[in-house]
């Protein structure tokens, strides 16, 4: 335990590690007696196979990692160990046998359907929102027991859930509820075959266990006016790629628990322009306050969210870390204290990277805004705008991003239920940066900045370098040469018949007849 757990968990198991005030959610409080994911009903303690599993396999979308390396009999002593470190062990009150699953029901449209309803019965909608986008209007306002914010979980992304993404884990996770937090369990509350109608509703609002992350995304070729006006018809046949965003915590200004894990991408391009459309989850629009991929955040900045809608700053900080008037040498390895100095809040803003000229080998620019030997060009879109043009920047490095005055990049951009949608708009032929082609794979990286959470200049969600690709103007088809592959085939397997055949005929009119003696001969 004081190897691995106890820089996040803290030496006596009561959540104040290290680690503590730069993860999200906070780790847990073993002195408490609560733990969230568990097969037991509701209130009661978890068992040996759910701390083993726990510790093993870790949460996703966490700071709580998996722990495969460590032997199965030394988890177990850690099981044993977490169990001195709160008298609510003592209590034979707290133990529960885990709750049986049945083999889940066919799913199907009706069940669905009746799931759906069985959503908005039980008022889900409320923190979780009417798409299950995590952006209710409750979100903002949920606590645990110990008074550290929440946010609803995001049903739309499966591969987040912390207790397991498949129909049967949901199901445990409705029927045990999460101790400690509002989440309820529904074990005395729904029928057995209500829940799964409610489990098939929430597994049909995602697309997949696993987050299936693209390297490439495609750009579908159109021969047509890129109308940015319409995207459903506009990015219909785009295919998607979802590429994945973490902190920035490399350089000052750094982001320890991000709002944004995940970017969906479509682009199109005709003969003269090119259109990204850019969607993520965002649990609130925070469209009042400033933000500017320039802006300076402190060393260390405490603050992680505020209400930007309020425009004043939040007295300590929202996720329950406190902000200290004289921090002290920071475990991390610097001195990195003090607040921003902004009066304001913070809007929400996306912005997309590329290399200033295209790479001749395998060396990119540096991810965070370039280097001195290599530059991007980074198009920044401040989301207090519905529309209007991009702010570009030429950067070499964090502390050397320039204003740019490349061609006019046209962008709009909606917000609805809890999604953010963006669309980039500019000429394939560019003054500065790089000018496109079909069949060009050109690199290209994100960044999200969530105002809500606080996030501005480098403080900030991004991705390390993917590519895409223009396909070809004009598609080769696979029939054609198929087509003349099979005719060639078929010409030849006739001719080679008709050859065969000959020699066999003129054989047989050159061999004598079986049986008969040819004249002249004597016997």
């Amino acid at each position: 335990y004081d190897k691995y757990c106890s820089q996040c968990h803290g030496y006596d198991g009561d959540g104040q590690g290290y680690a503590t005030s730069r993860v999200l959610p906070v780790p847990r409080d073993f002195t408490a007696g609560k733990y969230k994911f568990r097969s037991t009903p509701s209130g009661m303690l978890p068992t040996d196979a759910d701390l083993i599993k726990v510790i093993k396999n870790g949460l996703p979308y966490t700071s709580m990692p998996g722990w495969p390396q460590i032997s199965d009999t030394d988890i177990q002593n850690i099981v044993y160990y977490l169990k001195t470190l709160s008298p609510a062990w003592q209590n034979p009150d707290a133990y529960g046998d885990p709750i049986t699953i049945p083999d889940p029901p066919p799913m199907t449209p009706e069940s669905i359907e009746r799931g759906a309803q069985g959503y908005i019965d039980q008022g889900c909608g409320a923190c979780h929102g009417v798409l299950g986008r995590g952006d209710g209007l409750a979100a903002k306002t949920l606590k645990d027991e110990w008074d550290n914010p929440l946010r609803p979980v995001d049903m739309t992304k499966r591969w987040t859930f912390r207790a397991g993404p498949t129909r049967k884990d949901i199901y445990r996770t409705f029927s045990t509820g999460v101790n400690g937090t509002p989440m309820p369990s529904y074990g005395e509350t729904l029928a057995e075959e209500d829940r799964w109608d409610l489990v098939d509703y929430i597994h049909s609002l995602g697309d997949g266990d696993e987050p299936d992350y693209s390297t490439l995304l495609i750009v579908h070729y159109i021969d047509e006016e890129l109308d940015i006006s319409d995207p459903e018809t506009l990015f219909a046949d785009a295919q998607m790629g979802r590429f994945p965003l973490i902190g920035q915590i490399i350089e000052p200004g750094r982001s320890f628990y991000p709002s944004t894990n995940a970017v969906d991408v479509r682009a199109v391009y005709n003969r003269k322009e090119i259109a990204f459309l850019v969607e993520w989850h965002d649990f609130t629009a925070d469209r009042s306050g400033t933000n500017s991929p320039t802006m300076e955040v402190p060393l260390w900045d405490e603050d992680s969210t505020t209400d930007s809608a309020s425009g004043e700053e939040d007295e300590g900080d929202f996720w329950g870390i406190e902000e200290e008037d004289e921090p002290e040498e920071d475990f991390w390895g610097d001195d990195e204290g003090g607040t921003d100095s902004a009066s304001g809040g913070f809007s929400d803003a996306i912005g997309l990277q590329f290399p200033s000229k295209l790479p001749t080998g395998n060396r990119k620019p540096y991810f965070i805004y370039g280097d001195s030997q290599s530059s991007v060009d980074f198009w920044f879109f401040n989301l207090v705008h519905d529309a209007g043009l991009v702010e570009q920047f030429l950067g070499r490095g964090s502390g050397a991003l320039e204003v740019s005055e490349a061609d006019e990049i046209e962008v709009i951009a909606t917000y609805d239920q809890g999604r953010w949608s963006v669309i980039f708009k500019r000429s394939l032929k560019a003054r500065g940066g790089i000018s496109l082609q079909e069949e060009m794979f050109v690199p290209i990286a994100f960044s999200a900045w969530d105002g809500y959470n606080r996030e501005r200049g480098n403080k900030r969600a991004l991705s390390p370098w993917f590519y895409f690709y223009l396909e070809p103007v004009e598609k080769i088809s696979a029939a054609g040469p198929m087509a003349r592959t099979a005719g060639i085939v078929l010409l030849v397997e006739i001719l080679l018949v008709i050859f065969i055949r000959r020699r066999h005929a003129a054989a047989k009119r050159e061999a004598p007849a079986q049986g008969v003696v040819p004249q002249g001969s004597t016997s």
